[in-house]
């Protein structure tokens, strides 16, 4: 097989995800665990990590789109920036999610880091959350389940004159203003400088340098992938797959997402011999796998982890069920939608952001109500 400008993509992104798996191993980033820490210790140092990723990732649209080197209001995968405000889907969604990742202890990027340690008990969540994707985008279940409740509370924001759901757009028409690119980055603009403002204004997380490793690196990584498919490279790999025999699988400008991958891998590997179906986010899953996988063995934190009780198992079975619906449903998990997706300011992305801190720091109060009821 020729190794032509689909397999160059393929691979940048795998490197990519190689060294995001890395980090997330060395620095413990871990959504899941921001949550944990911020409602259970009080803790924010692993919080303002995840918001410092986001922060990253702004800024890094802002400068791309500032220099008109990407488009995120095009067509994108997800399209986040759709002037179709589908708001239950974000919340419903976020909620799941939320939900699920702390049943599953952990969400999307953290299941597979901990897969790359050695954990079984992650790999139960990736086999299941895998299976519930792959029911949401490759068979009847979304559009029978959830596409009529959708559907009726989708709000098309272009009848407002608002083009796109960036919250400067937004604003600009609540201010009588008309929107446009200029405003639009100069509210996320304002947005990324005031994450950057409560992130380091704690001292404990200046002192941190794995926190501030971890946030920098996930946002820069989500930069480098709508760089990479939204940039020169990405537009001529469009033109190729216009032109393909076989049409390679979304090829689209696209950044990091770990939950839909999930569902493409499953379908990818009941057809391992149609090699159109490896697309962006499945050589991103491998990546992030064997780059946790390779920083634990350097480091011998290789550790083999496994169910104890059924109610552990089935805990972890369910928040992965929860994970690939609620993911699905939300269009993105805690990287895809938290980070990849507040980089473009959807408001959709920053509702199913709330949404999944929700959904989880609820499940976490009720996890420590249960366990005091049963001392």
């Amino acid at each position: 097989m020729d190794f032509g400008i689909h397999q160059q993509v393929l691979l940048a992104v795998f490197c990519i995800a190689l060294v995001l798996g890395a980090i997330a191993q060395k620095t413990h980033f871990c959504t899941m665990g921001a949550v944990s820490d911020w409602i259970n210790m009080g803790d924010t140092g692993r919080m303002r990590a995840w918001v410092l990723s986001m922060a990253v990732a702004l800024s890094g649209v802002v400068l791309l789109e500032a220099t008109e080197t990407i488009n995120l209001s095009a067509e994108t995968f997800p399209p986040y920036r759709t002037a179709s405000f589908a708001w239950l889907r974000y919340l419903a969604g976020g909620v799941l999610f939320g939900i699920g990742m702390t049943l599953g202890s952990g969400c999307g990027n953290k299941t597979l880091v901990r897969i790359g340690g050695g954990n079984v008990k992650s790999l139960t969540v990736l086999v299941v959350a895998a299976a519930s994707a792959y029911l949401m985008l490759w068979t009847p279940l979304f559009e029978t389940a959830f596409v009529p409740a959708i559907r009726a509370t989708t709000i098309n924001l272009s009848q407002y004159g608002m083009p796109t759901q960036e919250a400067g757009s937004i604003l600009a028409v609540m201010a009588g203003l008309e929107p446009s690119r200029t405003l639009n980055l100069t509210v996320s603009a304002v947005a990324a400088l005031g994450m950057f403002a409560w992130v380091f204004k704690s001292r404990d997380f200046r002192a941190s340098f794995d926190n501030v490793l971890g946030g920098a690196v996930v946002g820069a990584a989500v930069t480098a992938a709508w760089y990479l498919t939204g940039g020169p490279l990405g537009r001529a790999w469009k033109e190729y797959a216009e032109m393909a025999t076989e049409i390679p699988s979304r090829v689209q400008t696209q950044s990091f997402t770990f939950i839909s991958p999930m569902g493409d891998t499953l379908r990818y590997l009941m057809e391992p011999a149609k090699l159109s179906l490896i697309n962006f986010g499945v050589v991103a899953l491998a990546g992030v796998i064997l780059g946790g996988f390779l920083y634990a063995l350097a480091t011998r934190r290789l550790r083999f982890e496994r169910f104890f009780t059924f109610g552990d198992f089935a805990s972890h079975v369910l928040g992965g069920a929860l994970m690939g619906i609620g993911g699905v449903l939300a269009m993105g998990c805690t990287i895809g939608q938290a980070v990849t997706g507040v980089s473009t300011f959807a408001i959709g992305s920053i509702l199913a952001f709330l949404a999944i801190v929700i959904g989880a720091a609820g499940t976490m109060k009720f996890q420590y109500w249960r366990l005091m009821q049963e001392q």
